[in-house]
């Protein structure tokens, strides 16, 4: 798991919820390369890193917020959204931003029940 870019907790746990902090494609403390598809996947992969390590999978997860600075990538967000949640569909927003930590592309933040 990667160290936060900020002064925040990765993951808090409130009674039954578990609710993430917005992750980005953070791999070995760099952005990783190769623009909106590789970045997505690793900030998904850090979202099921923080979940797991409290007990939990993707699969429990209730609501995502995903804030991307290119409205243009949303068509490509979404075939990576299914490619990732597969038949399990959270509600969700989508969000068009100015700017990111770290010059990312997209962030992904989620909350799950885990009562």
């Amino acid at each position: 798991m990667s160290k936060p870019v900020g002064p925040y907790t990765p993951i808090v746990r409130a009674g039954p919820w578990l609710v993430s902090s917005g992750q980005v494609g953070i791999k070995d403390g760099a952005l990783v390369e190769g623009g909106l598809g590789p970045q997505f996947r690793q900030a998904l992969a850090n979202l099921q890193a923080l979940f797991e390590g409290q007990g939990s999978s993707l699969s429990d997860i209730t609501k995502t917020t995903v804030f991307l600075t290119d409205m243009a990538h949303y068509g490509e967000m979404n075939e990576l959204y299914i490619e990732a949640f597969g038949d399990h569909r959270p509600a969700r927003s989508a969000v068009a931003v100015a700017a990111l930590p770290i010059g990312a592309l997209v962030e992904i933040e989620a909350s799950a029940y885990v009562g």
